[in-house]
């Protein structure tokens, strides 16, 4: 692989951020934290859609983004590789904006997901995103840089609930739709004017069309199973079909990848212990951590209708005010987190961040039946997320080479949204076990709520414990 270099333009003269690069970091953060504002959105506005659009098949509304994202992650890192990576970032948005319109407009619910698949093409940004942090920002600057682009979740965190409550409640789910279009036309704008093309570039070579198939419509097909399976039966053909296939087209792709002259993702990058197990750790407490919003989403805005639905009736304002202190919480939680990896290994911060939102979770699963319980116990989480999302950006830097980096945050990300995808399609399934269907809408009973924060809390445990077997006891490098 040959890469192409020039010096950085952000890199001359300046002792600090300074206002260009805190400009860009500021573009940066907002590309890649939009995708958690439209996470936060679409949480709060699917109970409205399930019941406007009378569909069963909610879970859907969120699933058919992540699944597109996760098939064109591959295609999208590598063309920015080549092309560069503000060049395709500009193209996924503005696809991302297209989708957001005609969902915006959905007059029927294939409609709305077909403009919601649209904008899946928009996933990738966050990876393209954090690797641009070491392609345009002084040496000194990346890890402050690094860890200042995920800890923008906590900003999310702390005022995306209010922003999403005064839009849903005011303007209901259509003004969380038209919501997204302006914020991707505001994204858009920035990146053109404000963010400088990276520097870096990978020698331009015949894409890998079949390995990228492979490896993004494997996951696809894997995915798509799971979550028609509970509909069609587990043992029925179709279900071990699209499983089976997508099993087996991963693995096909790792036989093309170890005999095509440029492969999508090189197999000795992947099978670099370092590497590996980085991927394995951050997708599953990453992934557990953002997948159990799906059921807790569903648990606070669903209607309390006895004997029917065991939801908690909040409106959007009200499960805004209930988890303020967790958002300001998440945030603190990243910051701490932040500082304190200059001194403690950050393999040992995810670890204990995995280990407060398994916890969390897992009393919330019991304890979930007022504000009190639902704040207390969501501080712990909070905190926990916070050290999550700050520590997963350094962990990938420290893993790969400045040349890598594009492909190991491209891996990363197409690894914690598949896991994040399977998870939230797992957790749907374990709701609808204790569900009931009326009029076309699916109301859930408390026993799936229970059981869906119960399994998300184990996946979350068992990520944190693999972190503590599989880590890297050498001191990390400082980046």
């Amino acid at each position: 692989m040959t890469l192409i270099a020039a010096p950085s333009r952000t890199a001359s003269g300046e002792s600090g951020f300074g206002a260009r690069n805190a400009l860009i970091l500021l573009v940066l953060m907002w590309a890649s934290q939009l995708l958690g504002l439209v996470g936060l959105l679409s949480g709060n506005i699917q109970a409205d859609i399930a019941i406007h659009f009378h569909t069963a098949r909610i879970s859907w509304f969120t699933l058919v983004t992540a699944l597109v994202g996760t098939f064109v992650t591959p295609f999208v890192v590598k063309a920015a590789a080549m092309y560069g990576k503000k060049r395709v970032m500009v193209v996924i948005t503005v696809l991302g904006l297209v989708g957001d319109v005609i969902a915006a407009l959905a007059t029927n619910y294939s409609m709305l997901l077909i403009g919601r698949g649209i904008a899946g093409c928009y996933g990738p940004i966050a990876a393209l995103a954090c690797s641009m942090v070491r392609d345009v920002f002084p040496r000194r600057l990346v890890g402050p840089a690094s860890g200042l682009l995920g800890g923008g979740v906590g900003l999310v965190a702390l005022g995306g609930p209010f922003l999403s409550a005064w839009l849903v409640d005011g303007f209901g789910f259509r003004g969380a739709l038209w919501f997204m279009a302006a914020a991707s036309a505001i994204g858009l704008a920035a990146l053109v004017l404000l963010v400088p093309e990276s520097p870096v570039r990978e020698e331009r070579t015949r894409i890998d069309w079949l390995g990228g198939l492979l490896l993004g419509g494997g996951l696809t097909a894997v995915i798509y199973g799971i979550g028609e399976g509970a509909g069609w039966g587990w043992a029925s053909a179709r279900t071990l079909l699209f499983i089976g296939g997508g099993l087996a087209a991963v693995a096909g792709f790792a036989f093309v990848e170890s005999r095509v002259p440029h492969p999508m993702f090189p197999l000795p990058l992947l099978k670099r212990r370092s590497v590996w197990t980085m991927l394995l750790t951050t997708s599953l407490v990453g992934g557990a951590a953002y997948a159990v919003g799906t059921v807790m989403f569903l648990l606070a805005l669903m209607p309390t209708i006895p004997g029917v639905s065991d939801g908690l009736g909040f409106s959007a304002t009200k499960n805004a005010l209930v988890n303020a202190p967790s958002s300001v919480l998440v945030l603190l939680g990243a910051i701490a987190a932040g500082m304190a990896a200059r001194r403690i290994d950050p393999w040992l911060l995810l670890a204990f961040g995995g280990l407060l939102v398994a916890g969390g979770y897992g009393a919330i699963s019991v304890h979930h039946h007022t504000v009190p319980q639902l704040m207390l116990l969501g501080a712990g989480t909070a905190v926990g997320m916070g050290l999550v999302v700050a520590t997963v950006p350094i962990l990938v830097i420290q893993a790969v080479h400045p040349a890598e980096q594009a492909l190991a945050n491209g891996a990363q990300s197409m690894a914690q949204g598949a896991t994040q995808t399977i998870l939230s399609q797992l957790a749907f399934i374990i709701l609808a076990r204790d569900s009931q269907i009326i009029h076309g809408i699916r109301f859930y009973r408390d026993e799936g709520y229970s059981n869906g924060l119960l399994f998300t809390a184990g996946v979350a445990a068992t990520g944190a414990a693999l972190v503590l077997i599989l880590r890297n006891s050498r001191r990390a490098r400082r980046v």
